[in-house]
Parts: structure tokens; C-alpha cells; sequence
């Protein structure tokens, strides 16, 4: 699997934390603190997978997962949020998202089909989980991708509510509160989950409209599928996506190979054989991290040099200049 932003992990986590769950003793199972999580990060989308389906195991509310889907930020999505503001119409927005929806936060596949009996049915085949996991995944990605609809209907001045609902699993005790989520009825027990959507609505036009920017934010998403394309299956690919995860100090070699399930002479043996070392790879996981938060933070010197893990601000002004020849504020400066 490859990777995308850790972004879809946080909001996740941080909803079940703010409903009243404790999604803590997974995440601290691999080595992760919710608090410590770097946004700019990315994370491998099977070890996602699996956080999510141990936190599942362990939750106390059935409708979590229904619940998570209002905690996800619209502009989280990045380049793609833009590029479906600047589409001609409803239509051409549900085509992109479709088009790129390996850049959303989704395990299920989803297509887009419109019916002879005029409604449109924007459809999510999900994965087959445990059950516990199944059902959370398919609510959040429901609930999700409702939000996601609620979010560009905001921008439009549209109500795009769908006249029906379609869930992938059979009616629930708490069946009357999915009804009043989505603010129709709901069918239950259905081959996949389905929106389906008066296809008059399919026309409406966008205000924001845009078709210079939208041709911008399309190479962009372009570029970003180009890129889960050429990411090699290797473990200094996977380390380096490991280390980024983290604000401070990086773990050290121990903690690492345990991750992996390796022993520390193994993982490192296994690194050289790639051409890479594991201090090479911390090196290039805080060269990343600090160029970005050089270009996109208003974050003072010091103040990355403490994110990074760094004892003293010179120290990590002596690493940057290795790293790029010049100072950070230079760096800064001159972006």
C-alpha cells in the first residue's frame, strides 16, 4: 500500500478523543502520541488501517464512526478541496472527487452512476473488516463524505441533501439517528453504500467557478497520484515515512527495528543493503520537516530546533547549513 497525509488519522483519533473515547493505548501500541503527530507528515495506508481497526475493537459508542465524519476539515484535503470549488457544476465535482479519490481520506472505492429513474447514486464499496471495524469505517466514511457534501453546498448556496440513504449492513438499534444525520431515510442491509441524488441537481453551477485555477489544482492532484505511483516498497522508504510522524526527539534504533519487527542489527543491515542508513534517514526526515515548517509556519528558529528534537537552537542551524548551504532564516527569507 502507499502512503498519504496523516491528516485523515488525526481528525479520526481526535473526534473519537473529543466524543469521550480513548483511542491512546492503540496509537501509544505503535509508538505514537496523538499530541506529538506532525501534520505534514504521511503515514502508510496499511498501518492506518490497522490502527483503526484495533481502536475499533475497543470502542464503547456503536455510532463512534458516524460521529467522526463532522471532525474532518474541508481544507485538509488539500490541492483536491480547491479543485472541486473551481469545477463548472455539481456533476464535474462528483467526477473529480471520483477521478481522485485516492487522495481522500477512503478505504472504500467509490463510483458515480446516473439512473434512468432521474436520481444520481454516488455509491461506496467497502472494504471486508471485522465487523466491529467494518461498520466504524463505513459509518466514518459515510459520515465523511456527507461532510465533505456539506461542506461545498456551504460555498454554493445549494442544499445537495440526498433523498435517500443506503447502508451496507443490517438495521441497527440506533437506525432513527442515521436517519436524522443525513436528514432522510435510510435503507439498511444494502450491497454497498449509496447517496442517491435528485439528478437535477447534477447541473447547478459554481460560483467559484474557475477554469485557470481549476486546470492549477488538477496538475497538482495529477502530480500527487504520479507520486503514490513511484513510492518504493522498500524499508528506507517506510523508516523515513516512520520518523516524519514525529515532533522531538526521533525514536532511537530500538524503538524503530521493534516497530518493524526487526532486530536493530537487522534493520540496519537490511537499510545498508538499500543504500541508506538510519542516521541517514533521521537527517532526511528533519530536513523535511524543517523546510516545511520554514516555508508554511510562522514559527520562530528556536522554536523548530525544539520540534525537531534538537538540545540547542545551534545545533540545528549548523545541520541546515549541511543540509542546504545556507541559514534557516536565509531559507526563510528567500521562500
Amino acid at each position: 500500500m502507499s502512503s498519504r497525509s496523516i491528516l485523515g488519522l488525526m481528525y479520526t483519533m481526535r473526534g473519537l478523543r473529543s466524543l469521550g473515547e480513548d483511542p491512546a493505548p492503540v496509537l501509544a501500541r505503535y509508538g505514537l502520541d496523538l499530541d506529538r503527530l506532525d501534520p505534514g507528515a504521511r503515514v502508510e495506508r496499511s498501518l492506518e488501517l490497522r490502527i483503526l481497526v484495533e481502536v475499533a475493537e475497543q470502542l464503547r459508542d456503536p455510532m463512534a464512526g458516524l460521529k467522526t465524519g463532522p471532525f474532518f476539515g474541508f481544507a485538509g484535503y488539500g490541492p483536491l478541496s480547491m479543485l472541486l470549488l473551481t469545477c463548472a457544476d455539481v456533476r464535474e465535482a462528483i467526477l473529480s472527487g471520483v477521478r481522485y479519490q485516492r487522495l481522500t481520506y477512503l478505504y472504500s472505492t467509490i463510483r458515480f452512476e446516473e439512473e434512468e429513474s432521474g436520481l444520481s447514486v454516488l455509491s461506496l464499496a467497502p472494504l471486508p473488516l471485522p465487523w466491529r471495524a467494518f461498520r466504524f469505517r463505513v459509518d466514518g466514511e459515510m459520515s465523511g463524505t456527507f461532510k465533505l457534501v456539506n461542506d461545498i453546498q456551504k460555498t454554493i448556496g445549494t442544499e445537495l441533501r440526498p433523498q435517500r440513504v443506503d447502508m451496507p449492513y443490517p438495521r441497527p438499534a440506533e437506525a432513527a439517528q442515521y436517519e436524522a444525520h443525513f436528514g432522510c431515510p435510510v435503507r439498511w442491509d444494502q450491497k454497498e453504500g449509496r447517496f442517491w441524488i435528485d439528478q437535477a441537481l447534477m447541473n447547478l453551477k459554481f460560483p467559484t467557478h474557475d477554469p485557470a485555477a481549476h486546470a492549477l489544482y488538477r496538475n497538482l492532484c495529477d502530480q500527487q497520484l504520479v507520486d503514490q505511483q513511484r513510492e518504493l516498497d522498500n524499508l528506507s522508504h517506510k523508516v523515513l515515512l516512520h520518523l516524519e510522524l514525529f515532533e522531538g526527539r526521533p525514536p532511537d534504533a530500538g524503538r524503530i527495528a521493534e516497530f518493524f519487527g526487526l532486530a536493530e542489527r537487522s534493520l540496519r543491515r537490511r537499510l545498508a543493503q538499500e543504500g541508506s542508513s538510519l542516521r541517514g534517514l533521521v537527517a532526511s526526515a528533519r530536513q523535511n520537516k524543517a523546510q516545511q515548517l520554514l516555508r508554511h509556519s510562522e514559527l520562530s528558529v528556536e522554536a523548530i530546533a525544539e520540534r525537531l528534537g534538537y538540545s540547542e537552537p545551534a545545533a540545528f542551524i549548523h545541520a541546515f547549513e549541511r543540509w542546504t548551504g545556507m541559514s534557516p532564516s536565509r531559507y526563510r527569507a528567500e521562500r
